[in-house]
């Protein structure tokens, strides 16, 4: 049974690299800020000595549930929380502690989540629209869809799914729902195979479904926030490595590490300082880590991972 509910969740990408990278203090405090299946919170732990302790983070109650019974081994040394990962500061706080000396965070939605149907994440499956990572959320992809403005939806699709119909699709999609709520995945699908014409490589839907999704959870506001965050949370000497699965996201994460690593963010016309901004980290990987070629043949969610690590000046 063990075994069947494991292969629900996706294999942990960039494995090696993150620990290697991440656990320097074996004795240290280490935040795994989306545990999922509890992969790369396994991996952590079992770096760590008798002394150290992993603090573990997701809003998924079903992800909870799993990785509680496969890191109930470890007993105290390691300590689950249901929270969003924007929350870490509260987390840490909660578990006893004021820094620590590790954060990774896996940017991405677990193959569990997108493979349950009753979860409206994905386009393969005709069940209700939601998306919400956390049930409790408020608004589900039902209100983005049938409630935003056409001129927000086409934003939306356009900025997070960087899809090139997306004006289309947003006038299909407010033309739709006017004669009947769109209600399903399946009915979502349908409007967005009639905006897009012809035979496009990869199925039409993959972005607008994408880019809801992202709205819905709010992925990137909250990415952005948590930067600040973690790094606050980190001992000096402390890293935060963070694995990405789009552009959108390894923009975000690259330019808020290159912000965080400059001395001076003034605008460069200016000859003097004025900003006095000083760096509070250091890039360990100036170009992003990518996954080998073994990993991407047997571990497909791998292809666009990109792994990038700061540390705590």
């Amino acid at each position: 049974m063990h075994k069947e509910i494991e292969c629900e969740y996706h294999i942990p990408v960039l494995y090696e690299e993150t620990l290697d990278n991440l656990v320097t203090n074996i004795d240290g405090i280490y935040v795994d800020g989306t545990l999922g299946g509890g992969g790369h919170s396994e991996g952590i732990v079992k770096r760590l000595s008798e002394k150290g302790v992993l603090i573990s983070i997701d809003q998924d109650q079903n992800a909870i549930d799993f990785a509680g019974e496969r890191l109930e081994k470890y007993g105290d040394k390691v300590k689950i929380f249901k929270s969003n990962f924007q929350e870490m500061d509260s987390v840490v706080y909660m578990a006893g502690y004021d820094k620590v000396d590790g954060i990774m965070m896996d940017i991405g939605v677990s193959s569990k989540q997108l493979n349950d149907p009753e979860r409206g994440f994905s386009y393969k499956y005709n069940t209700r629209l939601d998306m919400r990572m956390d049930k409790n959320m408020p608004i589900s992809a039902y209100e983005v869809i049938n409630n935003y403005e056409e001129e927000e939806i086409s934003r939306i699709i356009y900025e997070y799914g960087e899809e090139r119909y997306a004006r289309k699709i947003a006038k299909y999609i407010v033309y739709n729902r006017a004669e009947k709520a769109i209600e399903t995945t399946g009915d979502l699908v349908t409007v967005i195979k009639k905006a897009i014409k012809g035979h496009p490589k990869k199925h039409p839907a993959k972005k607008t479904f994408q880019a809801i999704r992202i709205e819905v959870n709010k992925e990137l506001d909250v990415l952005k926030n948590v930067i600040d965050k973690a790094v606050n949370l980190l001992k000096p000497g402390g890293r935060l490595a963070i694995i990405t699965f789009h552009s959108l996201e390894d923009r975000i994460v690259k330019q808020k590490f290159k912000e965080l690593s400059t001395d001076c963010i003034c605008p460069s016309h200016l000859l003097v300082c004025q900003c006095n901004h000083k760096a509070t980290v250091k890039r360990i990987t100036r170009k992003p880590i990518i996954p080998n070629t073994d990993e991407l043949v047997f571990n497909t969610r791998s292809h666009s991972s990109k792994l990038r690590v700061v540390e705590k000046l």
